[in-house]
């Protein structure tokens, strides 16, 4: 594989992807769908901008450029779902085919179509398994015994939330849920539950059971901790093996500085 392209969102993980494709050799083709992209996204060799609602046009970039290969990196909010859109063809056509409107099923439908095309939608986490979270406590803070019961009842909680496809993120204090994550994101999501329950909650995030990396794969960063900090939380646990921690070392160190901890855990057949 010589050439992969790339339609990106918002945030690194798109800037990521290209620099280990540089790393490797392999030239990438990225379709930006915002403005705000990273510079290095917007100034790629081949990049250019279309909107997330031209299907049709992205898909003719990509095999005009002779892309067989292509990943989805960076956010897309999920309010743009429920914005006003000018769709193109094949994104009517996609939405008419689809009785669910969630946006995994959009996505999920996308893909399909794009593969229908001739063209492989490559998981997210493809070449970026060094980001990967591992099951480890990665700064000098630990989450404190008393808390053991707090983090199951999170864990609980994030799994039930996953698998109605309504978010990945619980924020939880003295063994009980005070905010879920829905359709405003992780880190509006942990605000919220800090203006509930003051200081010392604690964030818990999980993977869905049977995430499509294609589609998705929850991520932690810097702004996250950052949130985190803000609500005087006492840290976060996230899913082993199944999300990316990016900015590992920068993170971690702001972590630590602030006195919060950071724990991976693996959750299926075990407990905290």
């Amino acid at each position: 594989m010589n050439r992969i392209g790339i339609i990106a969102g918002n945030g690194k993980l798109p800037e990521l992807f290209m620099l280990e494709c540089e790393k490797k050799g392999i030239e990438t083709v990225p379709v930006y769908l915002f403005e705000s992209v990273s510079e290095k996204v917007k100034n790629g060799k081949n990049s250019i901008k279309y909107s997330v609602a031209q299907p049709g046009k992205i898909i003719s970039y990509f095999r005009k450029n002779n892309v067989l290969h292509l990943i989805m990196l960076g956010k897309v909010e999920k309010d743009l779902i429920f914005s006003n859109l000018k769709f193109d063809f094949v994104a009517t056509k996609i939405l008419f085919s689809i009785k669910n409107k969630k946006d995994k099923n959009i996505l999920k439908a996308v893909i399909d179509y794009i593969e229908s095309e001739g063209i492989k939608v490559l998981p997210q986490n493809y070449m970026l398994d060094s980001y990967m979270v591992k099951e480890k406590n990665y700064t000098r803070a630990f989450p404190p015994e008393r808390d053991k019961k707090t983090i199951e009842i999170g864990v609980e909680a994030a799994r039930m939330l996953t698998d109605i496809d309504a978010g990945q993120t619980v924020v939880v204090k003295d063994e009980s849920v005070i905010a879920l994550e829905g359709i405003e994101g992780t880190d509006r999501a942990i605000l919220r539950g800090g203006e509930l329950a003051g200081k010392d909650c604690i964030v818990v995030k999980t993977a869905r059971r049977n995430q499509d990396y294609r589609i998705d794969i929850p991520t932690i960063g810097l702004e996250t901790i950052k949130k985190i900090v803000e609500i005087k939380a006492k840290g976060i646990i996230i899913e082993a093996d199944k999300m990316l921690f990016i900015d590992q070392e920068e993170v971690i160190k702001y972590a630590d500085k602030n006195k919060i901890f950071i724990k991976g855990i693996k959750i299926e057949g075990s407990k905290f």
